[in-house]
């Protein structure tokens, strides 16, 4: 494994600013051609911030990195940045490789939400960073914040809905990023349609299997997006142990009998 350390020299004043440029752009940018961030820090101090990326090999540093520079969201990177105040000071790297090996496991956990109105209209939204297509709402499952949570949160932070959930549609394994992203079926109780800072779009569409590759097409974000309208859902339990607490179930009702 290799290490890339990228420790930035910031003013304080500029320590929100920062923070969002590097969770909104560069952030993703990496994550989506396969770096791996380690983890980000700052002094308390607030004046720096150092962040640790892993890769398999300098060759796998080297391919992420030519293909960050050609990304479109490199390109929206650059265009936010010299709109900008200057978000740093001055900024250095260097490499490291492990004393010894350890190699515990690691997964993103994320969310989404396939959503519908009244109408049987689903929620979908158009990511700043991925114009080419249509998808539905959700994120990553931040540290000590539950599924449901998280997923609620994202759908009402990206489109300004306010959700309820009602079962699970699907599980979906992202290897290439160690992503683990669970699927939500639920209806839209509140809010009104808005963008954010992550959404240049966002609609209730009548979705059909005809018409679902016009709006969605990425073949990972169509495929979720199937499962969720023509299959059903699955249960939900969310619980402690030492005694088991039971916090918990997420089902859909059972038909009544006829």
């Amino acid at each position: 494994m290799l290490y890339r350390r990228r420790t930035y020299q910031i003013d304080p004043a500029r320590q929100a600013a920062f923070q969002s440029f590097f969770q909104e752009y560069l952030l993703p940018a990496q994550l989506k051609h396969g770096a791996r961030l380690v983890g980000r820090w700052s002094t308390e101090r607030g004046d720096e911030v150092t962040a640790i990326w892993e890769y398999d090999s300098m060759e796998a540093y080297e391919r992420i990195e030519n293909a960050v520079k050609s990304d479109e969201l490199h390109r929206l990177a650059q265009e936010k940045r010299n709109s900008l105040e200057p978000l740093y000071l001055s900024c250095k790297q260097d490499f490291l490789i492990p004393a010894s090996t350890y190699n515990p496991p690691k997964h993103i956990v994320a969310a989404f939400g396939y959503i519908t109105n009244d109408d049987g209209e689903v929620l979908l939204v158009k990511a700043r960073n991925r114009q080419d297509t249509w998808e539905l709402p959700g994120g990553q499952v931040e540290v000590g914040e539950s599924l449901l949570d998280a997923v609620i949160r994202e759908i009402r932070e990206e489109s300004g809905i306010e959700a309820r959930l009602t079962g699970i549609t699907g599980v979906y394994h992202n290897v290439s990023s160690a992503i683990v992203a669970v699927g939500f079926r639920g209806v839209a109780v509140g809010g009104c349609l808005q963008t954010s800072e992550e959404t240049t779009d966002v609609r209730f569409v009548k979705l059909t299997e005809e018409n679902l590759h016009e709006y969605i097409t990425r073949p990972q974000l169509a495929s979720r997006t199937l499962d969720a309208l023509t299959k059903g859902s699955i249960c939900m339990e969310m619980f402690r142990l030492s005694p088991y607490e039971l916090i918990y179930r997420m089902e859909e009702p059972t038909a009544a009998p006829q």
